[in-house]
């Protein structure tokens, strides 16, 4: 049985989670705050952890800093802000996936089944990805239908498809590429993906794998 660690300040949703959890068969622990969550986490081991952004001992992004020293479960965000940036910030900390409040929970088990899925693919499954009527090979490091990309293609297209789903950050796919002195180069990224839509997708113009998140980052949708 999966366990899901639920990590909000707020009692009523802790409750509604916890029912709504176990009802579909997830074993499920709830913490209040960032300290008892790194507490639990660290006592009980889960499979993943849902945090909400605010917490009232601190940030939920160092609670993300604390897990990811000594883990690498799934995290998915939960955040009431309007703005985008905190999301980017818990992404670029370590977290999977993210959900804005308020949300249903047929979306949270969603994105709950996606990263849990992730978590489980092995490297060897990986090697082989279709994107339409292409296949991706990344141990042989090429493109069926003779496609051909540049490394720079090559490198931006292997980090979204080996991460099949998950939005990864404009920061974070920046400085991977092309290093840390380019990270507000976002300009880059939009040329490039659209080089690779170009080249990979059926329709270019109305990608269904190379997706863009406005404001957010990118992700590969298989």
């Amino acid at each position: 049985m999966t366990r899901i660690l639920v990590v909000d300040d707020e009692p009523q949703l802790l409750r509604a989670l916890r029912i709504n959890l176990a009802a579909r068969h997830y074993e499920v622990a709830v913490a209040p705050d960032g300290g008892s969550a790194l507490r639990q986490a660290a006592d009980w081991h889960p499979d993943l952890v849902v945090l909400d952004l605010g917490l009232p001992d601190m940030e939920g992004v160092d609670v993300i800093h604390g897990l990811r020293g000594w883990t690498a479960i799934p995290i998915i965000v939960l955040s009431g802000r309007a703005g985008s940036q905190d999301k980017v910030d818990a992404l670029d900390a370590g977290a999977d996936d993210y959900v804005t409040k308020p949300f249903g929970i047929d979306e949270l088990l969603a994105r709950i089944r996606a990263v849990s899925r992730r978590s489980a693919v092995h490297e060897s499954e990986l090697a082989r990805i279709s994107i339409g009527d292409h296949v991706v090979d990344l141990v042989g490091k090429t493109v069926s239908g003779g496609v051909r990309l540049t490394p720079t293609e090559w490198r931006l297209l292997e980090i979204l498809v080996r991460n099949p789903g998950k939005l990864i950050t404009q920061r974070q796919l920046l400085n991977d590429v092309w290093g840390s002195s380019y990270r507000t180069e976002t300009n880059y990224l939009r040329q490039y993906l659209a080089q690779l839509r170009r080249k990979l997708e059926p329709d270019p113009g109305r990608p269904v794998h190379l997706l863009t998140e406005p404001g957010m980052g990118y992700r590969f949708q298989p």
